[in-house]
């Protein structure tokens, strides 16, 4: 068994790298290629320093296991600069813009329309028809004031 692994050599590696990162392309799920990056690694490596095949083992389950902080601070970064920042918070997408009162607020309530929704609104007494600024919000509830 061990000269089975004597006999690897760093081209097997580099070989083993390339195999698993085209497996990528056949399953994808982002795991495969970070187990082909770390056999590539231990390949490129063993060029220079020529380490035993138990190092070279070690190195491998060194590298894939780093891999995976790695992947997942770059999958979140990646999801921290989305295009929609405000998924699943719309009502703080509201935050600032102005709108114009459907229903009057009387004492502190009332409606404004966005979009083909009715949301309800508080504030200071105002007519319909206003417009008014989204000041603050809390859940489903607008907070506005005179814009």
């Amino acid at each position: 068994m061990t000269e089975t692994f004597v006999s690897l050599g760093t081209w097997n590696w580099l070989i083993f790298g390339f195999i698993v990162m085209a497996l990528e392309v056949l399953a994808p799920g982002v795991f495969l290629f970070w187990l082909g990056l770390a056999a590539l690694l231990v390949g490129l490596i063993s060029f220079g320093l020529h380490p035993s095949w138990q190092i070279q083992l070690v190195m491998f389950a060194v590298f894939a296991a780093a891999a995976v902080p790695v992947w997942r601070r770059l999958a979140r970064s990646k999801q921290d600069a989305s295009a929609s920042p405000f998924l699943n918070k719309r009502t703080e997408a509201l935050l600032g813009r102005e709108f114009t009162l459907e229903k009057p607020i009387i004492d502190g309530s009332g409606t404004v329309r966005i979009g083909d929704t009715v949301w309800r609104v508080a504030g200071p007494d105002t007519p319909a028809g206003t417009r008014v600024k989204v000041v603050r919000v809390d859940g489903a509830n607008l907070t506005v004031a005179a814009a």
